[in-house]
């Protein structure tokens, strides 16, 4: 992927999680189970390579876990 292309990608990934954050979204699997689509579908809507895809959206949940906190807080 184009270098900006992956710069517009990641703005978008970070508004789409701080946006469906809830306070307990880290324990509950229903509310994971959306980030993920969420995740999903722009990697793909992106032209994301579909054989990473998977490890991106583990990757992208796995920081956005790191950061729980902060991103229920500011919401």
């Amino acid at each position: 992927m184009q270098k900006d292309k992956l710069r517009e990608l990641a703005v978008v990934l970070t508004e789409t999680i701080r946006k469906n954050a809830t306070i307990d979204w880290t324990i509950k699997e229903s509310v994971k189970a959306k980030l993920k689509v969420s995740v999903k579908r722009l990697l793909r809507r992106y032209g994301y390579p579909p054989d990473m895809q998977m490890l991106a959206t583990e990757t992208v949940l796995r920081q956005a876990e790191m950061i729980a906190e902060e991103l229920t807080r500011n919401r």
